[in-house]
């Protein structure tokens, strides 16, 4: 039995709960935050009895084995760097980090005092994606010429104003940071990485420091072309996120007001019982386990099995990577080139 710790009592904690309560081999063992009304809150709906509300006290704890860092994203750096420095393991929410300075901090504390480090891109459990990435492994694309991410959604002024460091450029980022680097993941994990960005984005309805619309093309380095689109202006609630690929002999869609369905699938060499098959799994359970939950019983298989999480620090930071490199091509308004860690040189530190 693992025991988990969680660092923040926010509306994402929640999930947290849920994923390690429901997940075999995990115990929720305390939590930490701050805000002692808020944690005193949590802990009783919850049930737990180990409070903290200092951060470096619940690291002494030994009998904790894994820490759920749900804190505001700019906190990010220096509380991974304290917990691998305390032996502890990390499930940590996405963005990993807001600069690569930051998340190259955290992956060298978590390296060097052996410690295991997951970044939450829990979309990658849903049972179309998976669907999706083992067509592309299958080759049943072909030469892929085209890929696109939308994510047209709301997040009104109120979800923003719930606490001061939302929506800020020092704490928490905009639309690409917080809702579309998902769906950046995806891009990056289904097709590779992207060689060079050109974008705009501005602050267009929402009261808020950082971007609300983003869009961005891009070109992966073996060629194949991309459109990124992202809003959080949607009005009056979210209408679709979706990822489509187009290859010579296939193309698919997933969608939705999440990408949980199959809105398009059609390949050349793929019969129609094939076809309906695939679309009828994923019919019948779009959902499939929480990814949450997913991230959490993976991170308990890769500890005890001393291995790599599937989503690791490094994917977090390649996530983060692309979305800085839209920032920075938006800026200069100019085509941005990137370079990839242990290449010759690296960008978007910024």
């Amino acid at each position: 039995m693992l025991n988990f710790a969680i660092v923040g009592c926010g509306h994402v904690a929640k999930k947290h709960v849920q994923a390690i309560n429901n997940s075999e081999g995990a115990r929720l063992y305390a939590l930490c935050d701050a805000n002692a009304n808020q944690l005193q809150q949590f802990g009783s709906t919850y049930d737990i009895k180990h409070l903290f509300t200092s951060f470096e006290k619940l690291l002494d704890q030994q009998e904790i084995d894994i820490i759920s860092i749900c804190t505001p994203s700019g906190t990010h750096r220096k509380l991974a760097i304290q917990a691998a420095n305390a032996k502890k393991h990390i499930v940590l929410e996405k963005p990993m980090a807001l600069t690569l300075t930051d998340a190259d901090a955290i992956l060298k504390a978590c390296d060097e005092n052996d410690v295991k480090l997951t970044v939450v891109h829990p979309n990658r459990f849903r049972p179309a994606v998976v669907a999706l990435k083992q067509a592309i492994q299958e080759n049943k694309f072909g030469t892929i010429s085209y890929v696109n991410a939308t994510l047209r959604w709301n997040r009104n002024q109120a979800y923003y104003d719930q606490a001061s460091w939302r929506g800020t450029k020092e704490q928490d980022g905009g639309v690409l940071m917080n809702q579309a680097i998902h769906n950046l993941d995806l891009l990056l994990w289904l097709i590779g990485d992207v060689e060079q960005v050109q974008a705009y984005m501005d602050t267009r309805i929402r009261n808020i420091e950082a971007e609300d619309v983003a869009t961005a093309i891009l070109r992966f380095k073996d060629g194949m072309l991309g459109v990124i689109e992202a809003t959080s202006t949607i009005y009056p609630k979210n209408l679709e996120e979706s990822i489509s690929i187009f290859g010579e002999t296939g193309s698919a869609e997933i969608g939705g007001p999440t990408a949980n369905w199959i809105k398009h699938w059609v390949f050349d060499h793929e019969t129609e019982a094939e076809t309906e098959k695939i679309m009828g799994k994923v019919e019948n359970d779009p959902f499939g386990i929480p990814g949450h939950q997913m991230i959490i019983q993976d991170m308990i298989k890769a500890v005890e099995q001393d291995r790599a999480p599937i989503v690791t620090g490094e994917d977090g930071r390649n996530a983060l990577a692309l979305v800085l490199a839209i920032y920075h091509a938006a800026e200069q308004n100019s085509p941005y080139e990137l370079q990839w860690k242990g290449e010759e040189k690296e960008d978007g530190n910024d």
